[in-house]
Parts: structure tokens; C-alpha cells; sequence
């Protein structure tokens, strides 16, 4: 009988293993600190809920979500997706929709990945910014305190504290080929699909109604969680 309960046991042990929150070698990334209509990987969160790399936070019309994320945090407006993953130097959520922000110390890199390049503090200061996706190739880019640098295949572009920028993409296609090589080509079936590049123009918003709008955020991310 003891050598049966011991089998069971293990066995008991050996499920519990098999689910994340008893993963040894997966590190959690932070915890939820406000939901509300919010899900990650599909299931419904509450405050205290443990994110990982890979979970996708997303929130439905009229959510909201808020993450801490070692000494960052992290936040989703309504309608909102994002996954989350880890380098070696830093954190990041890639934004596939809604509009998606972050608050840092400067203490630990948080960034946010969307189509035209990586989104993060300037020169690893103190920022609080966010991203909004209009469509695929439109994003705007808001820097409520410290500026933030868009970064497009290491062409850095700093968005000044304050401002609001609208960021378009298009993807221009290489330079053809020259006529020498062209003539050379046995069939032109297979020329291999033309090289692309990322091309962004910036306009700039009226900094005022942002900032407005989301003075009400900011205050909540600098208070501590407690409070």
C-alpha cells in the first residue's frame, strides 16, 4: 500500500509539472496590476495573474490592462493586443492592434515592436510613451514624459517629450536590375521577387490632446500599485 501511494504521488507531482506556473526553467516576465475585460492566452485575468514570454495580453472594447514588468509597467487601452518576450538586455511587447504604452525608470529596457521598427526610452532615461496601430503600415507615436526613439534598422528617430508624431511606412521597392544582367536571365520566371525597404515619413500631431487625454494614466503609473 505505501509503495502505491508513493507511485501516486509522483504521478501527482509529474501533472502538476506539465503546467507553466510549475515550469522551473521559465522565468515569469511581471504580473497583472489592473484588468478589466482582459484576457491572456485566451483566459480571463485578475490582478495578481503571472505573464510569461510568449502570453498575448489582449483586452476587449471598453478593457483595459496593466502589467508590471520588473521595475517598468506596462499598459493596454481598450481593444488592444500585444505579445510579450525577453532579450538578454531587455523586455518587449510586440503591438499587433490597439493603441499599447509603457512607463519606465530607466531602471530596465521595456520596448514595443510594431511594423516600422522598435519603440523605446531615449538613451535608457526615464519615459512614458505609447504606440497606437492606425492600419499595417500607420502608426502614432506619443512621448507624454521623456522623449522615445523609433528604431527602423538602426535609422533612430527621436520623438521630442510632448509631441505626438504620425508614422507612415512604405515599402519601396529595390533598384531594378541593369539591362547587362536582365539580358543574361535564361527565363524570366525566375528572377527572384525584388528586394524592400522601409521607408518612413513623420508628420506631427497636435501634442495637446494627447497629452490630455492621457494625463489620467500617467498619474495611475506613477502612483504604486498599493495605492
Amino acid at each position: 500500500m505505501r509503495s502505491m501511494a508513493r507511485s501516486c504521488i509522483a504521478a501527482m507531482l509529474a501533472g502538476l509539472m506539465a503546467f507553466p506556473g510549475f515550469g522551473a526553467n521559465e522565468k515569469p516576465l511581471g504580473l497583472v496590476v489592473q484588468a478589466e475585460s482582459a484576457q491572456v492566452s485566451n483566459a480571463k485575468v485578475v490582478i495578481g495573474t503571472t505573464v510569461y514570454p510568449g502570453d498575448k495580453v489582449e483586452t476587449d472594447a471598453g478593457g483595459a490592462l496593466r502589467l508590471r514588468m520588473g521595475t517598468s509597467q506596462l499598459y493596454l487601452l481598450a481593444s488592444s493586443s500585444a505579445t510579450l518576450g525577453q532579450r538578454s538586455d531587455s523586455l518587449f511587447a510586440e503591438v499587433s492592434r490597439g493603441t499599447v504604452g509603457f512607463s519606465s525608470n530607466g531602471s530596465d529596457q521595456l520596448e514595443l515592436e510594431v511594423p516600422q521598427g522598435i519603440i523605446r526610452a531615449s538613451n535608457g532615461q526615464s519615459a512614458y510613451g505609447q504606440v497606437t496601430i492606425v492600419n499595417p503600415q500607420e502608426i502614432i507615436v506619443s512621448a507624454f514624459h521623456g522623449s522615445l526613439v523609433l528604431d527602423n534598422d538602426g535609422e533612430l528617430h527621436t520623438i521630442p517629450e510632448g509631441k505626438s508624431y504620425r508614422v507612415t511606412m512604405d515599402l519601396e521597392a529595390a533598384e531594378p536590375p541593369a539591362p547587362a544582367a536582365a539580358a543574361n536571365r535564361d527565363d524570366a520566371d525566375n528572377t527572384p521577387a525584388k528586394r524592400r525597404r522601409k521607408k518612413l515619413a513623420f508628420i506631427i500631431l497636435f501634442a495637446g490632446l494627447g497629452a490630455l487625454a492621457s494625463w489620467g494614466i500617467w498619474n495611475e503609473l506613477s502612483e504604486s500599485p498599493s495605492n
